[in-house]
């Protein structure tokens, strides 16, 4: 809509004092071009790169998300003979997402309301480990669910399973026997940092799958950020390390075992090592804080044009 306005205002030939960032916050680009080149339709995987291209600045969300732009231009070259790969190469820069920090480390500043929040879910700090995303195949899940029962936190801490998704029936069918496993999928925007803060250990095991890669894991980063005594538990898939920075327990996706032994690792720690853990990860994830975020876009803005400018974002 940016460049459509953009493209209007030149065609009235006025020269509009504007200045695009395209930004691109998942896989939505890659999908669409690689779908778009199975079924033989090459023109719409060119334009959607093309779009793209047409803004000043065009950013992605992750080194990892960069690459996979990068390997879409390429197959697009590859049908083409275009040469979409050197530009995204040369042009594509890193702009990982603003977060608003400090709705998540004020957190800790009213702990009567984290115990409220805790109180009318049944739960109490440190009483329970925690999953908040999607509930999909892609999210692990399913492995959670598993490692978790083989673990030494069985039974002795709760596992709650927050999130919607097209898992929720089977994942909730797996959990309806068993009082140590709940699943809430009526967690609010209010009550998720208070829950996040209060947890013995936090789980985002996710795998990567044709349909769905992380690109960035914007949940562990509010996790770090949200504090507590509860460790990240996560994998190496996607963006997540970039999200986590190595501060977290991390298993190899898709390996419940390895799920299992770090579950059993969080469980052997004391309160000490857990709080350093966490510390580390909240100084990390500052980095991401939207101010912070945004300061370094406009610095890079600055870089690509010298001419005064007003910034739109359009994200793809």
């Amino acid at each position: 809509m940016v460049m459509n306005a953009v493209r209007t205002f030149e065609n009235l030939e006025r020269a509009p004092d504007v200045y695009t960032v395209g930004e691109a916050v998942g896989s939505d680009i890659t999908n669409v071009v690689r779908n778009a080149l199975e079924v033989g339709q090459t023109g719409a995987a060119q334009m959607v790169l093309a779009n793209y291209l047409d803004h000043d600045l065009p950013v992605a969300v992750s080194e990892f998300t960069r690459d996979m732009i990068i390997e879409s231009g390429e197959a697009v070259d590859a049908e083409l003979g275009t040469d979409f790969a050197t530009q995204l190469r040369e042009r594509v820069q890193i702009s990982y997402p603003a977060i608003d920090t400090v709705s998540y480390i004020s957190i800790e500043e009213n702990l009567p309301r984290v115990d409220e929040v805790l109180s009318l879910r049944g739960l109490e700090r440190d009483g329970y480990v925690m999953f908040l995303s999607r509930i999909a195949p892609a999210k692990g899940v399913d492995d959670l669910v598993a490692a978790y029962r083989e673990s030494e936190l069985y039974g002795v801490k709760k596992l709650i399973i927050c999130g919607n998704g097209p898992m929720k029936e089977q994942i909730r069918d797996l959990a309806s026997e068993d009082p140590s496993i709940e699943v809430l999928d009526d967690v609010s925007d209010d009550e998720k940092g208070a829950l996040m803060y209060g947890c013995y250990a936090w789980c985002l095991p996710s795998k990567p799958q044709p349909e769905f890669v992380e690109t960035f894991g914007i949940a562990v980063a509010e996790k770090m950020l949200a504090g507590g005594l509860g460790p990240v538990i996560t994998t190496g898939t996607g963006g997540i390390p970039e999200a986590s920075g190595g501060n977290c327990l991390q298993h190899v996706a898709g390996d419940i075992e390895s799920l299992r032994d770090c579950l059993n690792e969080a469980a052997r720690m004391s309160d000490d090592e857990r709080r350093a853990l966490s510390e580390r990860a909240r100084r990390f994830a500052y980095q991401f804080d939207r101010r912070n975020v945004l300061t370094r876009l406009l610095r890079s803005a600055a870089v690509v044009s010298s001419d005064s400018a007003e910034v739109a974002t359009l994200t793809v």
